[in-house]
């Protein structure tokens, strides 16, 4: 009989020692034969201490990168140690850990990138305004760059295969809106990506990374990321392992 698939979930977190034992408590009851690691990204409170004494993996930045650079590391820990499959899950309690299962059927059908949406007619979850015409504008963008319609383009709750694992461990960007960028290149890259609809909460505790005034400079700074991507051409890139 073939084994089990490896499994990892790796969640970033930047001062959540608020959310995160619940986060935590509940991944153990819901999916205790995955393995967790917790990237600390440069956090001031005790979100390290939180993980490490949970039994999770946990990885301490040395100061805060931002997300796309603890995903990075959470990534590479994972590649580097083996796993078939990974599982981006936030550290604020907004995923939720029984539609874990849901994702991973998908990677287990042939997809090597599945999002789980907040917006595709499961859950209420609400975002802000500017949130909400943020969100707008990337879909469009998305959909013109990848020429695929997402409902959810900016989901942190995603699924990830081993091929895709391994070129997001050194090819991941460091910047926020990580989740788009890397959406539109796995897209580009001949990735299969799907996107399957999930319930998701309200954060449970702590403050979001980036409030609304750093929203307007960092939607900026990713129009001219994907107008500049989009002018590379396709065969100069590295493509999906046949």
């Amino acid at each position: 009989m073939s084994s089990a698939p490896r499994t990892i979930i790796v969640i970033p977190a930047f001062n959540e020692e608020e959310a995160l034992p619940d986060v935590l408590a509940h991944l153990a009851t819901v999916v205790p034969d995955y393995d967790i690691v917790v990237v600390d990204d440069g956090s001031s409170d005790s979100t390290y201490s939180v993980a490490h004494a949970s039994g999770a993996n946990a990885l301490k930045l040395p100061f805060n990168l931002g997300i796309g650079g603890a995903l990075r590391a959470g990534f590479r820990f994972a590649s580097e140690n083996g796993y078939d499959r990974a599982v981006q899950f936030d550290a604020d309690g907004q995923h939720e850990a029984t539609e874990i299962a849901r994702l991973l059927a998908e990677i287990d059908n042939g997809a090597d990138l599945v999002i789980g949406s907040r917006f595709a007619g499961v859950g209420d979850y609400e975002a802000g305004r500017t949130r909400t015409a943020g969100m707008g504008i990337l879909r469009v963008l998305v959909r013109m760059l990848s020429g695929r319609r997402f409902s959810d383009t900016s989901s942190g709750f995603r699924a990830i295969s081993a091929d895709l694992l391994a070129h997001f461990a050194t090819d991941y960007p460091l910047e926020y809106m990580d989740s788009t960028e890397t959406l539109i290149t796995a897209c580009r890259l001949g990735y299969d990506v799907r996107e399957v609809p999930v319930t998701m909460h309200q954060r449970a505790g702590g403050e979001p990374s980036n409030r609304n005034f750093k929203l307007f400079y960092n939607y900026a700074r990713l129009l001219v990321v994907l107008a500049t991507s989009a002018r590379r051409r396709p065969n100069s890139m590295v493509v999906k392992p046949s």
